[in-house]
């Protein structure tokens, strides 16, 4: 089947059903896992899968591939569309505690206790020990540069306008390339801090890899403890929010990520001698902007 075959909404898992003889040993072991619980499947990482699965992260994209999807956001994207139409999920494509019968107020209510929830797991899953780590680097570098695409890129935009107010060598890149080509010129002296819910974004990873490879401390925030960009950050950042593929963006996400960011500009800020004055001369110049 090839890279590009378009499966229509509906027929995905009756297709998977069809191909169970055709595939191998541990391709039919992913497969059996995604008919048993499809749901579950679209807000786990490939790492994650692999593990729960109890085969290797190159099963699981060959199993994709079979299946004609270039990698596992693909194939996560038609499941979580076909989950979503097939079973009437609101949660695949809104929030999984909504429901048509709910009120406005319910709803306000609702989201109000997801982003709290995000915020409590992200308190118990930061390290303390790694924050240090992570401030360490910050307070260390020549240059610290935000990593982020999408959604995450927001993020990083923000943490520069964070950093940079209290006179931070800060910068943030949103485009792939862009990126790739910064992270080669990197040298031991510079920070990279990589965003990436999923930890599976193909361009911040890459920009990790290189930076590294280049010399550069490293640094992610992400979701997933076991995700490939963990692979190349010498401090890990962990957040929490459930988002699936249909739900870039998520606001309880977006509040997880912007908690890790202030965290750390708030440790920086303590520790810098200069952070005080900088904020100062860099609010006034901006005053005469405001009406």
């Amino acid at each position: 089947m090839g890279k590009n075959h378009v499966i229509e909404i509906g027929s995905l898992l009756p297709m998977i059903t069809s191909l169970l003889e055709s595939f191998t040993k541990s391709e039919r072991k992913v497969a059996e896992a995604v008919l048993k619980d499809p749901q579950q499947i679209i807000y786990a990482s490939i790492t994650d899968f692999a593990e729960n699965v109890g085969v290797g992260d190159t099963t699981i994209i060959r199993f994709c591939r079979k299946l004609g999807f270039k990698g596992y956001q693909g194939f996560k994207m038609a499941l979580a569309q076909e989950v979503s139409v097939t079973q009437n999920k609101h949660d695949v494509v809104l929030n999984e505690d909504i429901e048509d019968s709910d009120t406005v107020d319910t709803v306000i209510q609702k989201l109000y206790n997801n982003q709290n929830q995000a915020l409590q797991e992200t308190m118990s899953l930061l390290s303390s020990k790694e924050v240090v780590k992570a401030v360490d680097l910050l307070m260390e570098s020549k240059q610290i540069h935000f990593y982020g695409v999408g959604s995450s890129g927001v993020t990083a935009l923000d943490a520069k306008y964070k950093f940079i107010r209290i006179g931070l060598p800060v910068d943030c890149f949103m485009d792939g390339h862009i990126m790739a080509m910064d992270a080669t010129l990197l040298t031991s002296k510079d920070t990279v801090v990589g965003i990436s819910y999923s930890g599976s974004t193909k361009d911040t990873i890459h920009a990790l890899e290189l930076a590294k490879k280049a010399g550069a401390h490293t640094i992610c925030i992400t979701h997933h403890a076991r995700s490939p960009i963990t692979k190349y950050a010498d401090v890990i950042l962990l957040m929490s929010s459930k988002e699936g593929p249909l739900q870039g963006g998520a606001v309880s996400t977006k509040v997880a990520q912007l908690f890790v960011i202030d965290i750390l500009y708030t440790e920086v800020f303590r520790r810098s001698n200069e952070a005080a004055e900088n904020k100062k001369k860099t609010g006034k110049a901006i005053e005469d902007k405001l009406l």
